[in-house]
């Protein structure tokens, strides 16, 4: 008597690899192009340093050298 896995080959198994294989990859791509969305930035380096400065992260000297430096 036979059963339903007597004729699965070796075959069988790229017809189901396959398919997932290209999801995976088209999932990754989408949440690698979402991530990558999130981290860019419309800010310009001095809205940037205008920020810590204005949080206190630097002081008015380092705000200074830093924006000098920056202009060059």
């Amino acid at each position: 008597m036979h059963t339903q896995f007597d004729y699965i080959d070796s075959n069988m198994f790229l017809v189901w690899l396959i398919p997932v294989a290209v999801f995976l990859v088209i999932g990754f791509s989408i949440y690698m192009i979402n991530n990558n969305e999130n981290r860019t930035s419309t800010e310009s380096v001095f809205d940037i340093l205008d920020k810590r400065y204005a949080n206190g992260e630097i002081d008015e000297v380092e705000y200074l050298r830093k924006k000098k430096a920056l202009k060059r």
